[in-house]
């Protein structure tokens, strides 16, 4: 039987089973994002301290946009807008608006094989970057081998908006040396001065990246929904949903771990317009990110 305990002093989730199999930890102050996860035994997802969230944005779900947007500065219909420049070295705009808001439990279910968890958080208040209303559903499904997260934008207000997203999980290996990440992918995104994006390149040979001692941040077009990180200890499949697939590696300053990130779009994608989508009023939006994992 799963269990989901709701933690109030500290306003997390915790998901466990009575096999003590599956683990999940979910911060509903930091955008709901889940810190940890450990799937078939194997922990995948781990706290990151020493690195803080605020810096990492570990699990966060990236809307309105993911990545970067070049000063922080887009046109849309004619208009200028400005985010707030949130990433003070490159001077950026970075990974949207809601990593930081605290959603609600809406509803809970648990299963013998099974729980359910889902939450939202609405937006009422217009910023002067992304003056709209939105609301945003997550629906987080743990099973023994595999996790899905199912999520729903709403457009709640009456002018229709631009936006891309994504995801932003870290996972561990026990050696990420020895570990790959494969794919199917025949384009790179070209990034300039300031991880902002200049265009794209063709790549030929086997989609296959060895990490071994490489500093990753790199964004690949994807020509499949499925991509799959090789680890000594076990393999994990990543689906996603929709038509635009990107696929960003980042290597941070901690050991034996990589964010593998699932966006609709590339970094400035409100400016090139790469993936771009626009949500008409009272239209939703749905997009859905799984996991499965396979021992070795």
């Amino acid at each position: 039987m799963y269990t989901i305990q709701h933690i109030k002093a500290q306003n997390i989730i915790e998901v466990t089973n009575a096999k003590a199999s599956v683990y999940g930890k979910i911060y509903l102050d930091q955008g709901a994002s889940l810190q940890e996860l450990t799937l078939n035994g194997h922990e995948i997802i781990q706290d990151l301290k020493p690195l803080e969230y605020k810096d990492s944005y570990a699990s966060s779900i990236l809307f309105p946009f993911a990545n970067r947007i070049k000063d922080g500065i887009y046109e849309f219909k004619g208009q200028s807008f400005q985010f707030k420049k949130n990433q003070t070295e490159e001077q950026n705009a970075l990974h949207g608006l809601v990593y930081n808001k605290t959603f609600e439990i809406s509803e809970q279910n648990v299963s013998e094989d099974s729980a359910i968890i889902s939450l939202e958080y609405t937006e009422n208040n217009i910023s002067a970057g992304f003056p709209y209303t939105y609301k945003i559903k997550l629906e987080y499904v743990f099973k023994n081998s595999s996790f899905n997260l199912n999520v729903t934008v709403e457009n709640t207000d009456k002018k229709a908006f631009p936006f891309t997203i994504g995801w932003h999980p870290y996972f561990t290996s026990s050696n990420l040396f020895d570990s790959e990440i494969v794919m199917d992918s025949k384009e790179k995104v070209v990034l300039g001065e300031r991880n902002i994006t200049t265009g794209t390149e063709a790549i030929s040979g086997e989609n296959t990246i060895k990490i071994k001692d490489q500093f990753l941040d790199d964004c690949w077009i994807l020509n499949s929904d499925k991509v799959l990180f090789k680890t000594p200890k076990y393999d994990l499949e990543f689906n996603a949903t929709g038509n635009n697939n990107f696929l960003q590696a980042y290597t941070p300053p901690r050991k034996n771990t990589i964010a593998i990130e699932p966006t609709t779009g590339v970094s400035d994608s409100f400016n090139n317009k790469i993936g771009l989508n626009i949500l008409q009023p009272s239209n939703a939006y749905n997009i859905s990110w799984s996991l499965n994992i396979h021992n070795n």
